[in-house]
């Protein structure tokens, strides 16, 4: 069923046969130039939610969805860019910890008031998801996922070191551990253990900052930088003792760390929930290195379970609602079947917002599924902060001079906690 909550102009244009309402939509994701209108057989994170955009734009009568599919990378320049020259998507994605830098100036759209006639139930979302799209107690975005850090595991190469037991791969359960288990990867297959892209976007950050949390620690508090620490010096630790001893490659960046897990060339990858489904495709091709592809839990090296997690959400600019009531209520459509479609996000690998998806034997049926619903109990992040952005960028800066230029451990993390006390203290 259509979310029908058209302007005057726009169902003047329905009755006319005139020009359908356009809604200019910004996303990341990647591109997917064929990924049609059915929502159900699509793979991939680019090529799923362009299916659910390419069926709005199909299915929303009197509106048309135009994509500008941007790079992940500068995802959040290009968008402030356009925020500064007041040309923003009429819907764009983002970010939960990027909430509070865009909400802060007023950027996003109130739409807490609007939800309900659009057909949007804010009491079927998941209580952390309601959080996520929340600021000062209004409702700024409609969410999409929860999307957390797994260990993507290649279970030939695991049960070929011994580490497989009852069908589900032995995860290592201390530093020593997993030091252990990637030297057995490394002499009975002659494979790394442990495959990330260290070397460009901050997965590597992810990784470091999960095994701080496990630890009961943080990169800070309040407005007190906290990153010259003993839990910091563990966590980088654990990570780097496998570069020293040759069972991990810290020159891989996103593309080359993937390629080398698919390859069979890595008995764990860390990456997202975003790429369940498509490595579960990979493993069932017959040409691909990695055959049996198990999704787990990110384990726990420490004193309690922790992963690096985040959410997606849909924004509206909140000019868009002060200026173009016709528009603003097609944007709030296009939203409304986002959200209705997410079963279908679903299928990526990320875990939906929806009480009700959550609770669907279609939802329970998704590949590997049963193999992460620890994940969500473990789910971490650093607190809120408008310089969220700005933060994470020093962290990558830093730890890629530890683990790509040999920078020490006590320069790089005294420099870090310098640059993020100056981006609080701002």
């Amino acid at each position: 069923m259509k979310h029908m909550i058209l302007g005057a102009s726009a169902l003047a244009v329905l009755a006319t046969g005139a020009v359908a309402q356009e809604v200019t939509l910004g996303r990341f994701f990647g591109d997917c130039e064929n990924a049609g209108t059915d929502t159900k057989v699509t793979v991939g994170e680019a090529c799923i939610i362009q299916s659910i955009i390419n069926a709005a734009d199909a299915q929303l009568d009197g509106i048309s969805v135009s994509t500008l599919p941007t790079d992940w990378g500068n995802y959040y320049d290009q968008i402030k860019a356009t925020y500064a020259g007041g040309t923003p998507p009429n819907v764009h994605v983002m970010h939960r910890h990027r909430v509070p830098e865009f909400a802060s100036i007023g950027a996003l759209a109130d739409l807490t008031d609007d939800l309900a006639a659009a057909g949007i139930d804010p009491s079927d979302w998941e209580a952390a998801a309601l959080e996520a799209v929340t600021y000062n107690d209004r409702i700024v975005g409609v969410p999409m996922d929860f999307h957390a850090n797994l260990w993507h595991v290649n279970m030939d190469l695991m049960e070929a070191a011994g580490l497989v037991e009852n069908g589900a791969p032995v995860l290592p359960s201390s530093p020593e551990e997993l030091l252990e288990h990637a030297r057995a990867v490394k002499q009975t297959t002659g494979q790394d253990y442990l495959a990330a892209d260290f070397a460009q976007f901050p997965i590597g950050v992810r990784v470091a900052l999960a095994l701080i949390w496990q630890q009961g620690s943080n990169i800070f508090e309040g407005d007190t930088a906290t990153i010259d620490t003993p839990e910091a010096r563990n966590a980088i630790s654990a990570i780097t003792q496998l570069f020293d001893a040759g069972l991990a490659n810290a020159q891989l960046n996103y593309a080359d760390s993937q390629q080398a897990f698919l390859n069979g060339e890595a008995a764990i990858l860390v990456n997202g929930t975003w790429v369940v489904d498509f490595y579960s495709a990979e493993a069932a091709k017959d040409d691909q290195g990695l055959n049996r592809y198990f999704a787990a839990d990110f384990p726990t090296l420490f004193d309690e379970g922790a992963t690096w997690a985040d959410s997606h959400m849909w924004a509206i600019p909140a000019p868009l609602k002060a200026n173009d009531a016709d528009t603003y209520a097609a944007a709030l459509q296009v939203l409304a079947f986002i959200n209705d479609h997410n079963i279908d996000w679903a299928r990526t690998g990320h875990m939906a917002v929806r009480s009700s998806v959550l609770a669907s034997a279609e939802y329970a049926a998704l590949p590997h599924r049963d193999e992460y619903t620890g994940t969500a109990d473990i789910a971490r992040d650093t607190p809120p902060s408008v310089r969220y952005g700005a933060i994470q960028d020093v962290l990558n800066r830093e730890l890629q001079a530890i683990w790509l230029t040999g920078k020490s451990v006590d320069a790089a993390l005294a420099d870090a906690e310098a640059d993020v006390q100056d981006l609080l203290d701002r």
